[in-house]
């Protein structure tokens, strides 16, 4: 389980982050040769309650900042333990933000031994295009990078991308599943995958769960790759 008595943050908020009882597995992204990983994608996996039921709960008690700050020192804790080299994803609330307190306490807390991160900015609650421009000044400060999760569902779409300026976009799984049978929804995603390149962003194809999928998404010209048929969390 992850343990918070030791960082440098206010004591509320190390209260807060006490009552949580929760753990991290991590899955894989890989380079288009399916076997070298490119980044860790940290998933939360509290011991009571599915995820989605604690961020529900943490919704609407107006407490999804305890959860951000949860995954920032507790997704890389947990990263650090396992010895990982490779990009560290933490997902990130799109209406949230650390403080520059929370920036600063991580930055001294971990040091020297802080590898890049990429801060996943998730399909909701909604977004906020200021805390937008703060993750994004944050990020290039650290050498960090902003990538927008699961495009095609939920708040992430062209506007989103507009307002974050990411380095990269992960495909939804909804826009790829059996994709290597459908020749129209190829046309689709490859004139999507080659705006974002125009742009300087990567694309991740994520949620790919047979070797059709990896296949096709590689010849559209997908960069990264994460699915069940690479590797689940673990």
């Amino acid at each position: 389980m992850i343990y918070y008595d030791d960082l440098p943050l206010s004591k509320d908020i190390l209260a807060a982050l006490n009552e949580l009882k929760i753990d991290y597995v991590f899955q894989p992204i890989f380079y288009p040769d399916g076997k070298t990983v490119y980044a860790w994608e940290a998933l939360m996996r509290p011991h009571d309650m599915d995820v989605t039921e604690l961020i529900a709960e943490y919704e609407k008690q107006d407490k999804l900042h305890v959860l951000e700050v949860a995954t920032l020192f507790g997704a890389t804790q947990a990263y650090f333990i396992r010895g990982y080299k490779e990009y560290l994803s933490i997902n990130t609330f799109p209406s949230e933000c650390f403080s520059k307190e929370e920036v600063d306490a991580f930055i001294s807390y971990y040091g020297g031994q802080k590898n890049a991160m990429i801060l996943e900015s998730l399909e909701y609650p909604y977004l906020s295009v200021e805390i937008a421009q703060i993750k994004r000044k944050y990020a290039d400060i650290n050498n960090n990078l902003i990538a927008i999760d699961d495009f095609g569902t939920g708040i992430n779409n062209f506007d989103v991308i507009d307002a974050a300026n990411p380095d990269i976009v992960k495909i939804d799984r909804t826009l790829l599943t059996d994709i290597d049978k459908d020749t129209y929804r190829q046309e689709q995603l490859r004139e999507i995958i080659d705006t974002f390149h125009a742009r300087k962003i990567s694309v991740v194809a994520e949620g790919i769960e047979t070797e059709g999928e990896f296949e096709t998404m590689k010849e559209l010209g997908a960069d990264f790759f994460q699915g069940y048929y690479l590797k689940r969390p673990s």
